[in-house]
């Protein structure tokens, strides 16, 4: 035990040294959207959250978490395939199989437990798994557990992932992608992306995570925006953590595919199910996405405002239509000043850095919410502008 101790505490000195460790914030408290916190007793305005429509505090949905924690208890107490999976949850499959538009939809309770079952049980040995190199840590982590032959192509170059493809030889293999990057906010090139995986029959996965809720006319994600359906992207994995502002994920597609899930993905089997309150407040969550489509258009002109004064201000941003702003800056040391920095302004914008991102890559991350204001956004902007002027932003 002694020296187990000493090896990781070693470990830790080295990623303090290196200024690569990291620090939870405890939240005493914060508005039901999120964009307001209280953090050792002072409040901020907070660009960080991924409660991209505000739907975490709305009343609606609060009052159907509410009512589904009394009718059911705070728990589901088994899994979905023993006692767990009550009439909230089969209610809510089939809600997010008719708003995705495919036969059916599976829940699980992470997007990294959904994205695991996916890779892991379509593709295993003597199979291929290529992914887009920004994907998000579960695609990465499915890809190295499937026991696949793993690759990772350009990213979002279609013709690097094509030329991967070609070296194949026809050989059996499954294409991964995020919707939105969720780091950067750009949107894959789907449409591509389906044309290089049709020409060489291999199995593309997209991940909406960052994208379900907010893109596309009806809020179905980026595979809505490239107007693009079931046939062209199979196997569509989304959460419920983020725009939909509940908890959990869903896969999305065939009768056959759902079904294969179900009777063979080992992070599907062997968890405990949702609590069904999560369940139903996911489903009125969906009925304010329908009622209220506001929230996408408000949280996406907050985005393009900000992007048009940013640029103005010779700030770097990555190439994003998305919620997700991200200021580039380089250096990890000037990406944790220029953060502190807001803090000391009332602002709470993270500092990311590798190997979140990769190594000069650092940058301030920036989300927003329909429920931020106008004025909020341009509060952001003005200390920006006073960073810049400071030279704390290249």
């Amino acid at each position: 035990m002694q020296a187990l101790q000493a090896v990781l505490a070693e470990g830790l000195e080295r990623q303090r040294q290196a200024r690569r460790d990291r620090a939870r914030r405890i939240v005493e408290q914060k508005s039901g959207s999120g964009t307001r916190v209280a953090l050792d007793g002072r409040e901020y305005l907070a660009f960080c959250s991924n409660d991209y429509l505000g739907l975490a505090g709305h009343a609606g949905i609060v009052e159907a978490f509410a009512a589904g924690a009394r009718e059911w208890g705070v728990g589901s107490g088994a899994s979905h395939l023993v006692s767990g999976h009550t009439r909230e949850h089969h209610a809510l499959e089939e809600e997010l199989a008719a708003v995705t538009r495919r036969d059916r939809a599976l829940l699980f309770s992470t997007g990294y437990m959904a994205n695991l079952a996916i890779v892991t049980t379509l593709v295993g040995r003597g199979g291929h798994v290529l992914e887009d190199r920004l994907n998000h840590a579960s695609l990465i982590d499915a890809g190295l557990a499937s026991g696949a032959r793993f690759s990772r192509y350009a990213h979002a170059e279609a013709g690097a992932l094509r030329s991967r493809l070609a070296k194949l030889g026809g050989r059996r293999a499954l294409v991964a992608t995020d919707g939105v990057f969720s780091m950067d906010g750009d949107v894959a090139p789907l449409r591509e992306l389906v044309g290089a995986c049709r020409a060489h029959e291999a199995v593309l996965v997209v991940d909406d995570a960052h994208g379900f809720g907010v893109l596309g006319a009806g809020g179905r994600g980026s595979v809505e925006l490239a107007g693009l359906g079931s046939d062209e992207v199979p196997v569509l994995m989304c959460t419920l953590g983020k725009a939909i502002g509940t908890f959990g994920a869903f896969v999305a597609g065939s009768d056959a595919l759902i079904e294969t899930l179900v009777q063979r993905a080992r992070a599907y089997i062997y968890t405990t199910a949702l609590p069904p309150a999560i369940a139903a407040a996911t489903r009125a969550a969906l009925r304010v996405l329908e009622e209220e489509p506001w929230r996408r258009t408000t949280v996406l002109e907050h985005a393009a405002a900000f992007r048009s004064e940013a640029l103005g201000l010779g700030l770097r941003l990555a190439p994003s239509a998305s919620p997700i702003q991200p200021v580039l800056i380089g250096s990890e040391d000037a990406a944790l000043e220029a953060s502190a920095a807001l803090l000391e302004a009332g602002l709470l914008v993270p500092a990311i850095r590798p190997p979140t991102v990769p190594a000069g890559s650092s940058r301030l991350r920036i989300t927003f919410s329909a429920e931020h204001t106008a004025s909020e956004v341009h509060r952001l902007l003005d200390a920006l502008a006073t960073l810049r002027r400071r030279g704390l932003l290249a």
